[in-house]
């Protein structure tokens, strides 16, 4: 077993199992760009390994269609074609749409159920119920030689969840008691006290904002959270407000949602754009895929076709501040301000999403009762604190498994062997339609720009007489103004005329490269020594 994403870190989700040299995958989750990876839509698991071994893969299984969990399939699919692809119905809907958008083929997506077991090359693999902000959520019990691998990614404990919102505690348990060999856990809450219900409930705000907003709402949410939807409408339901639904892909996936009965709504607290200018509407928006509170922010800035902010709305974001995207969150609710509209947020300490807290993962640990217990999906901290838990439960240490992307963990004849393997791992950074890795040079190049500005050096020269026709021009964008800078600007010309001089006069063969390398180096040196900075320096060399 080994992760290639979502150990030390939150989301990026891809668990690799291995069984008589057969690779089963859980997850093909993004992470979103922090502000510090300039210009970075998102970012997938190095998938190299699964690349090199595609002929042993028998599927990938996913728990859920969250983006930290099934995001990184597009990006996937041109080397990883042909591999079935496992989950709940309205998993693979949300899969398949996605997959209709890209041009992807769906022929390879599978549609399995709860408590229907799947066999692949002699190993079972068994979907259970768990509750989750998503319907259809499932944890995978896999059937070794050796005993049961119970995969359970995301979950809360919550009486009030039913449907497919609902986890069967009765098959949990029946699970534990078939010799569990090794139970997997989140841990992003497991310094949490306590359970996480009732905390990821949501309802009550949502009333107290019904009733005291004088004008409208808008309500931002994560498309894929349904549960949270479903609160709105309950609650929208006790009055007189419409919601009027915005977006293409926000309501082909509440439409999908309500003929399948994973959401239940009455159709006539819908509305439509004639609504939207309306006191007392509720206008639902949702995040776009790689850009976290974008659409918000398009509002706010006044580059949304059919809403403008005033100071009668109230705003609701009622959507989670997303790790390494804290400054981005508070700079919204800055800018909401400034427009004279109320702002109503989440506070991340009186309300969870659904994940696991330290009571839901004990009783998990009790119903599973496992021999190995291995924390996965959080920062490095936050398993060292699922494993305390574990161990306070009565697992014993040297039986609770703490290891980073990449890390493998062998089971042999049931006994954990201390070996210390890797595969390679790793982060691949995507920005716009391309699913090639921008890689850290660029990343760089960027930084550079960003910090400091380019200067670009543009010089002609005769190609018979290797005579300098004109130039060295200099332009420069995001490092000096010319126009106050004139001496600097003249002093770089003669740097860059001395050096091109020194390498073209009387030569019956001109090096062009080693002139840009010296120009770079010698006006790096200089603007260093006479500004502080140095920009990106690119000389560009013309023959006529």
């Amino acid at each position: 077993m080994f992760s290639l994403g979502g150990l030390d870190e939150n989301g990026k989700n891809m668990f690799v199992i291995e069984i008589n040299k057969n690779i089963l995958v859980f997850e093909a989750g993004l992470k979103y760009a922090d502000e510090l990876t300039l210009g970075i839509d998102y970012i997938i698991p190095n998938i190299n390994y699964l690349k090199e071994n595609k002929e042993r893969i028998k599927g990938i299984f996913l728990t859920h269609s969250h983006e930290e969990n099934v995001g990184a399939l597009p990006d996937m699919m041109d080397t990883l074609e042909g591999i079935p692809i496992y989950g709940s119905k309205y998993t693979i809907n949300i899969v398949k749409k996605e997959f209709e958008t890209y041009k992807i083929n769906t022929k390879n997506l599978r549609e399995i159920k709860a408590y229907i077991p799947i066999e692949i090359e002699n190993i079972k693999i068994f979907p259970v119920n768990l509750s989750h902000s998503i319907p259809d959520n499932f944890g995978y019990a896999i059937y070794t030689d050796d005993g049961v691998i119970f995969y359970a990614a995301d979950f809360v404990f919550d009486s009030l969840m039913k449907g497919p919102y609902k986890t069967d505690i009765g098959k949990l348990a029946y699970i534990g008691k078939q010799k569990v060999l090794c139970l997997l856990t989140e841990s992003m809450y497991a310094d949490r006290e306590g359970f996480t219900s009732p905390k990821h409930r949501i309802s009550g705000l949502i009333r107290e904002m019904l009733n005291t907003a004088d004008g409208r709402i808008i309500f931002n949410v994560l498309d894929s959270h349904l549960y949270r939807i479903q609160e709105l409408f309950d609650e929208v339901k006790k009055t007189e407000r419409k919601i009027v639904i915005m977006g293409k892909r926000l309501k082909k996936i509440i439409d999908t949602a309500i003929e399948n009965d994973y959401l239940l709504v009455d159709k006539n607290v819908i509305g439509d754009l004639s609504n939207i200018n309306d006191k007392n509407v509720v206008i639902l928006n949702s995040n776009e895929k790689e850009k976290p509170y974008y659409n918000v922010m398009k509002i706010v800035n006044g580059y949304d076709k059919f809403i403008k902010l005033n100071e009668s709305d109230t705003v609701f974001l009622a959507t989670p501040i997303y790790n390494n995207r804290e400054k981005t969150y508070y700079h919204l609710l800055d800018e909401i301000s400034k427009t004279g509209a109320k702002v109503v947020g989440l506070s991340s300490k009186q309300y969870l999403s659904h994940h696991a807290s330290r009571e839901d993962l004990m009783m998990m640990i009790n119903l599973m009762n496992p021999k190995y217990y291995f924390p996965i999906r959080g920062e490095y901290k936050n398993q060292v604190q699922n494993a305390e838990l574990a161990e306070l439960v009565g697992i014993p240490k040297e039986n609770i498994i703490l290891k980073e992307n990449g890390d493998v963990v062998t089971i042999e004849k049931g006994q954990l062997k201390e070996e210390f393997k890797k595969v390679p791992c790793g982060s691949i950074l995507i920005d716009g339609n391309s699913s090639d890795d921008i890689g850290e040079i660029v990343l760089k190049d960027r930084e550079i720009l960003s910090d400091n500005g380019i200067m670009i050096v543009s010089v002609t020269i005769n190609k018979e007489s290797k005579e300098v026709i004109s130039g060295p021009e200099i332009l420069t964008r995001g490092f000096v103004y010319v126009k106050d800078s004139y001496e600097l600007i003249n002093e770089i010309k003669k740097i860059a005329e001395s050096i091109i001089l020194d390498n073209t006069k009387g030569a019956k063969y001109i090096e062009y490269n080693k002139i840009k390398n010296t120009i770079r180096d010698e006006l790096s040196k200089f603007l260093i020594n006479q500004t502080g900075n140095k920009p990106m320096i690119i000389t560009v060399i013309q023959e006529i």
